[in-house]
């Protein structure tokens, strides 16, 4: 082969020219006293403006994450230096990881709210996803040494400064770069902070089965549910060592990825059950995709009759919805069976008697 396409193999290409979004001093500042709008703060001012200037620094410094330390044993590079907050994030993931695994721990299930609507903010009224979780609930607990975690993803809607951030598509860089757990935030130069995904990793690795009850908004996942999807892709082959790629540098993520890439599956074996609902269109596209994602990840489907899709009040009033869910006694039946199937999968999956047909087949497209 000729010199320099090995070289140009050994040396991927990184591609750059987006135009910059670097903030001047004004904009900056006016951004940053749009939080402290309230005139409650206007006797604040002059420790305000002092704070600006701590913040401009750090922004202009690019100060994502300042404090760090060794990253120590059991990595690549135990002299390189790894944001506290990022380890702390994975010590709580690793004891997760071993609660999970022990014999002696209760069989949980993680049951998210995929709904965005809450009594506690504009709405003025809780969804109809938040009440079949509490149906999914109450038949899961009733289970002899199972116990059950609540996901609700409607804070993110209604409790001041809960955030998940977005996905930086880090993976479509090379997979490398997407490190287990994620490290993209966060970004206190930018101010980027409280991302709840911190919290929700070890949630996620504690659990021995998952179900997820949303509704269907235009055709989608709702956008509290879709953010948190898109924030699990590290759990899907994401790099569990960031000393490997010096932190985020694309060319050795580049480097590593061409050298043979592994896609471990940081969540693989757990079960699933899925409950999608809407009033008029979408519903089996949103089971559809769901189902493919997990999947994907290497989770186990609780058999058929844990993929629930049902319209509930189809093409009747927003206003009167809570009411069909109140007639619908059908619905009920078939979300307790949701998470009936989903016990006796998790059941057999703790107790060896589960084994998939698949498992000792080797994928020749692990990506």
């Amino acid at each position: 082969m000729p010199r320099s396409k090995t070289r140009a193999r050994r040396r991927p290409r990184v591609v750059r020219g987006t135009k910059s979004v670097e903030l001047d001093r004004e904009e900056f500042r006016k951004r940053f006293f749009a939080r402290w709008y309230d005139p409650a703060f206007e006797p604040l001012r002059g420790e305000l403006e002092r704070a600006l200037d701590v913040a401009w620094e750090a922004y202009r410094e690019s100060r994502k994450s300042p404090r760090t330390r060794r990253a120590g044993g059991g990595f690549a590079e135990p002299s390189f230096e790894l944001p506290i907050e990022w380890l702390e994030t994975r010590r709580a993931i690793q004891r997760a990881a071993r609660k999970q695994r022990s014999r002696r721990s209760r069989s949980r299930i993680l049951v998210v709210n995929g709904s965005a609507r809450s009594d506690q903010t504009c709405p003025g009224e809780m969804s109809k996803s938040y009440r079949l979780c509490e149906l999914a609930i109450r038949a899961i607990e009733r289970e002899r040494a199972f116990e059950t975690d609540f996901l609700d993803l409607s804070r993110l809607a209604s409790e001041r400064d809960l955030k998940i951030h977005p996905c930086k598509a880090c993976v479509s860089t090379a997979m490398p770069l997407c490190h287990w757990p994620c490290s993209c935030y966060p970004n206190h130069g930018l101010g980027q902070v409280n991302d709840w995904m911190n919290y929700l990793y070890p949630r996620w690795v504690a659990a021995h089965g998952v179900l997820i009850v949303t509704p269907v908004n235009w055709y989608q996942a709702p956008s509290v549910l879709k953010l948190m999807i898109d924030r699990l892709v590290c759990a899907d082959g994401g790099n569990p060592d960031p000393t490997t790629t010096h932190g985020k540098d694309p060319e050795r993520a580049k480097v590593l990825e061409l050298a043979g890439w592994d896609y471990p599956k940081h969540l693989a074996g757990r079960a699933f059950g899925l409950v999608v609902h809407g009033d008029a269109a979408g519903v089996d596209t949103l089971c559809t995709s769901l189902h493919s994602w997990l999947t994907d990840m290497e989770l186990i489907p609780a058999g058929p009759s844990a993929a629930l899709g049902r319209y509930l009040g189809y093409f009747e009033p927003y206003a009167t919805s809570h009411d069909a869910l109140d007639r619908d006694r059908d619905l009920q039946v078939e979300v307790r069976n949701v998470a009936a199937s989903l016990v006796e999968t998790v059941r057999q999956i703790r107790s060896g008697r589960y084994r998939r047909p698949d498992e000792d087949l080797e994928d020749p497209r692990p990506k």
